[in-house]
C-alpha cells in the first residue's frame, strides 16, 4: 500500500478551499495511514491537531439508524410497524397535494407512516426547520424543546407526499431518534452512550461538551464563492433548541473516535476488543439497497450516482453509473460540514475523513478522495 497520492490531495485540497483536512484509513482493524493538513483557525494560523472536535452533522445519521437497528434486533419494533404505535401523534396526517390547475390542497393521507420510511428518507417530513409550527413550538419552550417534543411539532405539518411512495432527504432521523428515545424508554443521548459510545470506548462523541472538549471544538467556515473568501460560521442550526438531540445532525466528535464505530460496522457489527453492537445480519440489512421503482428516481444527487439508499446510508450498486472503484456494498454517508465515512465489509477497509468547512465542496472532494483511496491499496 503506497498513501502518498492521498495525502498529495489532501494537501492540494487545503491549499485549495479547505481550511483543514484528515483523513484515517484502516484496513483489517488496522491503521494503515493517517494524515492531517491546514488550519484549524485561518486567522490564528493554528494548524489543525489531533484530537480536534467538529461537528458530525448528518452523519449522526448513521448511528441513529444502528440504535434503532438494536432495537429491532431485540424484537422491541418491527420495520413494517405503524410509527402511530409508539408515537401516537402520527395518527392522523395529511398530505399536501398539488391539483393540475396548481392549487394546493391538504388531504388525509391514505398511507400510514412506518418504521421501515424513518430509516429510508420515505416518511414525507421535509428538512425545514423554518415552518410556523415549529419556531412556534421553539419559543413556547424559551429555546428548550425536548426532542420529543420536537417531533410532536413535526408531527402538526402536513407531509409532502403519501409516505413509501417517494424518498426525499428531510427530518426521519430526527423522528428515529425519538423513536429510540419511546421504545427504549432512555433519553436518546444516554442511549446511544450505553449502547454504543461507551461500550466501543469513544471518548469524544457526544450532543454536549464539557469544559475540556470545547477547547477542543475547532473553528467552522463558509466558503464565500462570489468574493473567493473562507468566512467563519460557528454553530450548528439544527441544534435549535438546547435540548434537542438531533438524530439527523446533533453529534459532534473526533476522527480518532468516530473511526471506531464506522470500523465496528465495516466488521460486520462487532468491534476488534469483541464488543458487538450490531448483528452481522443486521448491517446486511442496513447496507441493502432499500430503493424501489417509485423512490429511485428522487435519489438523484450528482454525487450519488451509482449509488442506492440503505436504512440510512449510501449504498453502492453500479460501478458502471459511479465510476468508483471501491466494490458493491460499499457504504456509508456524509456530513454537511463535510466529514465522510467509507464503510467496506468485503475488503474489510474504514475511512474516516472529516473537515469543517460549510458548502463543502463534497461533490469534487469525497468522489476523488474514495478513488484515491482505493487506487492506493
Amino acid at each position: 500500500m503506497d498513501f502518498k497520492p492521498l495525502a498529495s490531495f489532501i494537501d492540494r485540497i487545503t491549499s485549495w478551499r479547505i481550511p483543514w483536512a484528515e483523513v484515517v484509513v484502516m484496513h483489517r482493524n488496522e491503521t494503515v495511514f493517517r494524515y492531517r493538513n491546514g488550519f484549524a483557525d485561518l486567522e490564528e494560523k493554528t494548524p489543525i491537531s489531533d484530537n480536534a472536535i467538529f461537528n458530525l452533522y448528518s452523519m449522526t445519521k448513521i448511528m441513529t439508524c444502528v440504535a434503532g437497528l438494536q432495537l429491532v434486533e431485540k424484537g422491541h419494533m418491527l420495520l413494517g410497524d405503524n410509527l402511530c404505535d409508539y408515537l401516537p401523534e402520527f395518527a392522523e396526517m395529511t398530505v399536501r397535494k398539488t391539483l393540475p390547475n396548481g392549487e394546493v390542497r391538504l388531504e388525509k393521507a391514505t398511507k400510514a407512516i412506518t418504521v421501515r420510511d424513518l430509516f429510508t428518507m420515505t416518511a414525507g417530513f421535509s428538512y425545514d426547520i423554518g415552518t410556523p409550527i415549529l419556531q412556534e413550538a421553539i419559543k413556547n419552550s424559551n429555546g428548550t424543546l425536548s426532542t420529543r417534543d420536537c417531533v410532536k411539532a413535526l408531527a402538526k405539518e402536513p407531509l409532502l407526499f403519501e409516505p413509501g411512495t417517494h424518498w426525499h432527504y428531510s427530518m426521519c432521523h430526527d423522528v428515529l431518534g425519538a423513536l429510540v428515545e419511546e421504545v427504549s424508554g432512555k433519553r436518546f443521548s444516554a442511549y446511544l452512550q450505553e449502547n454504543i459510545i461507551g461500550p466501543l470506548g469513544m471518548k469524544d462523541t457526544a450532543f454536549d461538551l464539557n469544559d475540556e472538549q470545547q477547547t477542543r471544538m475547532v473553528p467552522q467556515y463558509t466558503y464565500d464563492e462570489e468574493h473567493d473568501k473562507t468566512i467563519r460560521t460557528d454553530g450548528n442550526g439544527f441544534r435549535f433548541s438546547t435540548e434537542l438531540e438531533s438524530g439527523g445532525a446533533g453529534l459532534m466528535s473526533t476522527v480518532s473516535d468516530y473511526v471506531l464505530f464506522l470500523n465496528a460496522l465495516t466488521q460486520r457489527g462487532t468491534s476488534p476488543e469483541g464488543v458487538r453492537i450490531l448483528s452481522p445480519a443486521s448491517v446486511e440489512l442496513m447496507r441493502t439497497d432499500h430503493l424501489n421503482t417509485s423512490t429511485r428516481a428522487d435519489c438523484n444527487w450528482d454525487h450519488m450516482q451509482g449509488y442506492g439508499y440503505g436504512l440510512g446510508v449510501r449504498t453502492h450498486v453500479s460501478r458502471a453509473e459511479s465510476g468508483s472503484l471501491s466494490p458493491h456494498g460499499e457504504f456509508g454517508w456524509s456530513g454537511l460540514a463535510g466529514c465522510l465515512g467509507i464503510i467496506d465489509p468485503d475488503s474489510e477497509l474504514t475511512v474516516m475523513y472529516a473537515q469543517h468547512l460549510l458548502n463543502s465542496q463534497e461533490s469534487y472532494v469525497q468522489r476523488r478522495l474514495r478513488n484515491i483511496v482505493y487506487g492506493c491499496l
